[in-house]
């Protein structure tokens, strides 16, 4: 007990020192050894402190030999501290102001990166995710040869597909929610159709992705529910097209586990198409 307690005063001594340290360090007006103190903090991991100093000192580095250094250093100090949209903005300043510079091409890949640690999850708004992928087509573009483009594809396919589930998320969203508020019969239009155009909207824009069949199905779900809820001069009509969804989604997907439910929507619709 009396060791450990000795441990954590001798660590508590230690922050209060370095602490001590760094404060006095960050009052110096000489900015060269400013900068080396935070190429130490970087090289041991200290990150946080690394940007504050870098922050403080990178405009009078500018126009000198460390300029390039100091500023590339300040986007991977921001980067390794998790302050993606700093860091983000700091490799795209590096690029603006050196696009032939010697961490060049390292820091066009950051920027993309950058977002997409920051991009958020697929049920909240994707301009994060849309700036990412802007930014790896980018350096591919600039960078074809770069050991770092399996990576960029790799971010992209993984961004893109973030971007697909946002589109089922908000299709499912208007199937969910069916007729509610009032609108399926009074403009004889409801969410499913909202669900059918965004759905089809996708698989036009993805039509390769692994979500394939699930935009498909939420669109025959939705056409056979909507000519269910139809108005009778509307019915005949969208049994019509909910049957040729049935049969389309069944051709395409012969082995679905939802095969049985298009079977049933079939033998459904055939009581209004068969006549």
């Amino acid at each position: 007990m009396k060791k450990n307690m000795l441990i954590m005063a001798f660590a508590a001594l230690m922050v209060c020192s370095c602490a001590s340290e760094f404060n006095a360090v960050y009052k110096l007006s000489d900015n060269d050894y400013k900068y080396e103190y935070a190429k130490q903090c970087f090289a041991e991991g200290r990150y946080v402190r690394a940007a504050t100093l870098l922050q403080e000192i990178v405009t009078f580095m500018k126009g000198g030999d460390n300029a390039q250094e100091s500023l590339y250093m300040l986007g991977m100090a921001q980067y390794m501290s998790r302050d993606f949209e700093s860091a983000s903005a700091t490799f795209k300043k590096y690029g603006s102001s050196y696009p032939k510079g010697l961490y060049a091409e390292h820091a066009a890949f950051y920027v993309g990166q950058s977002l997409y640690e920051s991009a958020p999850e697929p049920r909240l708004d994707q301009t994060p995710t849309m700036g990412a992928i802007t930014a790896y087509q980018e350096f591919l573009d600039r960078y074809p040869d770069s050991e770092l483009r399996p990576e960029a594809q790799q971010r992209l396919f993984e961004l893109q597909d973030k971007l697909i589930m946002k589109e089922l998320l908000n299709a499912q969203l208007y199937y969910n929610l069916g007729g509610y508020f009032g609108n399926l019969n009074a403009n004889d239009e409801s969410n499913y159709e909202s669900c059918i155009i965004t759905a089809q909207n996708a698989l036009k824009t993805y039509p390769f992705s692994k979500l394939r069949e699930d935009f498909s199905l939420l669109i025959m779900k939705s056409k056979f529910e909507l000519a269910e809820n139809s108005t009778e001069q509307r019915k005949l009509e969208r049994y019509r097209d909910a049957e040729d969804e049935c049969y389309g989604f069944l051709n395409e997907f012969p082995e679905s586990k939802d095969k049985s439910l298009a079977e049933r929507y079939i033998a459904k619709c055939k009581k209004y198409t068969k006549d």
